[in-house]
């Protein structure tokens, strides 16, 4: 179920939001707004697909509506007070359900999504870590993600393009963190922001130990520099080049990082 490719540098990518497969014993809960996906993190496998060679890559084809592998498995809020969703949603990024009414997933449910399609993916990304690490003597995962540039339930105003998470610098070496936020602050013509209204979700925050020589940092891309930002969610071309230039040369950099 877990789509793996092993490359032979030490950089990983993570993919948990491309996913657009909903099982249908899920599907038949959902209401039209659920079933419309509008949260997908769109194209981001094909935005990425490519810049550089060596890298491995992590992907769940499941959709973050039957659960989300980016949350953390208790359930626990990746920001508390500030309007989020779960691990697995109940709503929107709008704040609008996405259930059918009284066919929202109880405990149970929850628990057999956690072990069926949270649970594989974990256990293939933190495999492939392993490896790489094994074999360089550390790791670096890049977790790429993407969303809509103007959601008012999650955050006010337009985001920026280039969102940067290091849970406050806590989960790579400050050297990376530096060096991303350095390429990013010199694209022009893009704006850009280093710990901001996105941190690093659960991936990065819980597998980013620089002590334990794994590194981890977060990229949201805000969906408008490479794609129509409603529906039908087009990949816009002409965009997405000027934007994979400049992920081109991030990712560039992290696969010739080295520790001191």
């Amino acid at each position: 179920m877990i789509e793996v490719t092993q490359g032979d540098g030490p950089l990983v990518l993570g993919l948990p939001h491309t996913g657009t497969d909903i099982p249908d014993d899920c599907l038949v809960r959902l209401n039209d707004t659920g079933r419309a996906m509008a949260d997908t993190d769109w194209h981001i496998d094909r935005l990425y697909a490519g810049l550089v060679d060596g890298v491995s890559t992590v992907r769940t084809p499941v959709h973050r509506y039957v659960i989300d592998v980016n949350r953390d498995p208790s359930g626990a809020s990746l920001y508390p007070g500030q309007n989020t969703t779960g691990l697995c949603p109940l709503t929107d990024f709008d704040g609008l359900p996405i259930y059918l009414d009284g066919h929202a997933p109880d405990a149970a449910e929850v628990d057999r999504r956690r072990a069926t399609y949270h649970a594989p993916y974990h256990a293939a990304l933190a495999a492939e870590l392993d490896r790489v690490k094994a074999i360089h003597g550390f790791a670096l995962l890049y977790d790429c993600h993407s969303i809509r540039s103007e959601i008012p339930f999650l955050f006010d105003g337009t985001l920026p393009d280039f969102n940067i998470g290091t849970n406050v610098g806590t989960t790579c070496d400050p050297t990376i963190e530096d060096a991303v936020t350095r390429l990013c602050q010199s694209a022009e013509g893009y704006s850009s922001i280093l710990n901001g209204r996105f941190k690093g979700g659960w991936t990065t925050r819980h597998y980013g130990q620089p002590d334990l020589g794994v590194h981890a940092i977060q990229m949201e891309l805000a969906q408008s520099t490479y794609m129509l930002e409603r529906a039908p969610w087009t990949y816009i071309a002409e965009c997405a080049d000027r934007t994979r230039t400049h992920l081109k040369t991030i990712l560039e950099t992290l696969s010739d990082w080295r520790p001191q």
